[in-house]
């Protein structure tokens, strides 16, 4: 089918679910003959994919979109004409706000219903109204997609589950993205294996809480039930030419034992696992609603480094949420202490609107709050640091991504996501090879190929 060509800009906020629904994105309006385009301003279609979970999401998109109204003027005033979409989280929690407050705006599409891109994109262009489609239909969406898509490089994310059950009283997410769903494995496996037939070697399956992953089973499967994720791991690892599996975000509720299992039978599952905590304190646990206690965090870790020992572990950290003392967050550093993050995200709580929390007593100070933070991550930082070092000596497999940033280098990913960087040839961009780490600075590393003794700068 040929298509008049026309040009797509989306900029995309937020989480690696978005970023992978941005991808969909242009798979889907790809026929229709959008290709990319490097600005907004001179872009046929306009796609802000937004993110909920940060505080002031939607004044960074009423700021987007206030520059936006100049671009969209000059261009119909040459006659050239721009749609702007919101689709995303924000989308799904004020789509009628938006639609309201912000007239340049021609349509919002929910996280779910993306796949009606085409069809709504035409509605705009007969109409010039206002569209609006944010309700929830992920059984749908994926089945509209179908398994077929784009990629640049080796490595890719696949979403598996969307939506949460949890409802921490922080978080948005079960408001925005809806109830827990997973896709079938068959489905899954069918896009895998077209991203390894153009050369993927990595993928990461996403999910809002992808380890409560119970999808369909295969065809012909003998199965009683739902696939939990250690199942579609195993699966997945069957896959010709998929190298490395991984996974994100976790709960510590919805590890089980053959999760933990599959990281010891599973060469191709990475020993880099992120699993959130948020806190230290039980009692503050308990009033994010977390349904875990700080002890039952470090017995699933380890029981994780006793299934691999080569495992590092990632995760996430909240300071200052109601109610939250010193000797709280003096519990949170002892936790810290106590796991040895290779790597770990920490915030200042943000009121959320909607949510328990941003209605508790206790809100903590925001100077209290922001010491805190300064605290936390300057021992996380240490942490980081010296796992970072610990690498120092030691021969990984780097699976190469892109070239360097001075002539002859290329760079890539170890087995626990640490930039890697050293001199060689362009031909193994998209290859897994050995390099000897002989340097490390807190956010990655250099080395030289092994048995090649030429260091990287």
């Amino acid at each position: 089918m040929s298509a008049t060509r026309k040009t797509l800009y989306i900029k995309t906020y937020g989480c690696q679910m978005n970023v992978y629904d941005s991808q969909r994105m242009r798979d889907v309006l790809n026929p229709l003959g959008y290709e990319p385009a490097d600005s907004p301003d001179g872009a046929d279609l306009v796609i802000l994919n937004t993110c909920h979970i940060r505080e002031k999401a939607s004044e960074k998109l009423y700021s987007e979109l206030g520059r936006l109204k100049a671009h969209k003027a000059a261009r119909a005033g040459d006659g050239s004409g721009m749609t702007i979409a919101v689709a995303g989280c924000v989308a799904q929690a004020e789509g009628a706000e938006i639609m309201k407050r912000a007239p340049v705006v021609d349509l919002v599409v929910g996280p779910q219903t993306y796949h009606k891109l085409p069809e709504l994109i035409a509605q705009t262009h007969r109409a010039r109204g206002e569209a609006l489609e944010t309700e929830f239909e992920p059984d749908a969406k994926f089945d509209a997609l179908g398994p077929s898509r784009q990629n640049d490089g080796p490595t890719a994310f696949v979403t598996v589950q969307e939506g949460c059950d949890k409802f921490c009283t922080f978080c948005v997410v079960p408001y925005t993205r809806g109830a827990e769903w997973s896709r079938p494995v068959d489905q899954i496996v069918a896009e895998i294996r077209a991203l390894a037939a153009s050369g993927v070697r990595e993928v990461t399956l996403l999910g809002q809480n992808v380890n409560a992953f119970h999808g369909e089973p295969p065809a012909g499967a003998e199965a009683d039930g739902p696939w939990g994720l250690a199942q579609l791991v195993r699966h997945i690892a069957l896959i010709g030419g998929i190298e490395r599996i991984r996974f994100t975000t976790s709960h510590p509720k919805d590890m089980d034992d053959d999760l933990i299992a599959a990281f010891a039978d599973t060469p191709k599952l990475m020993p880099y696992f992120h699993l959130p905590v948020q806190a230290g304190s039980d009692r503050i646990l308990k009033a994010m609603n977390r349904s875990h206690t700080a002890a039952e965090y470090l017995d699933i870790i380890a029981r994780l480094r006793a299934a691999r020992p080569d495992m590092a572990i990632s995760g996430d950290m909240i300071v200052g949420f109601p109610g939250e003392t010193e000797d709280d967050f003096e519990q949170t550093m002892a936790l810290t202490r106590a796991v040895g993050y290779a790597s770990c995200f920490s915030f200042i709580y943000s009121r959320r609107p909607g949510t328990p929390g941003a209605t508790m007593p206790g809100q903590v100070d925001p100077d209290v709050a922001s010491d805190r933070l300064q605290r936390l991550q300057t021992l996380l930082g240490e942490q980081q640091r010296g796992f970072n070092a610990s690498q120092v000596g030691k021969t990984l497999p780097v699976l190469f991504e892109r070239s360097g940033r001075r002539d002859g280098q290329i760079q890539g990913r170890s087995p626990y996501l640490q930039s890697v960087h050293c001199d060689g040839p362009e031909s193994l961009i998209g290859q897994i090879a050995d390099v000897t780490i002989t340097g490390a600075t807190q956010n990655a590393l250099s080395g030289h190929l092994a048995g090649n003794t030429a260091s990287a700068a």
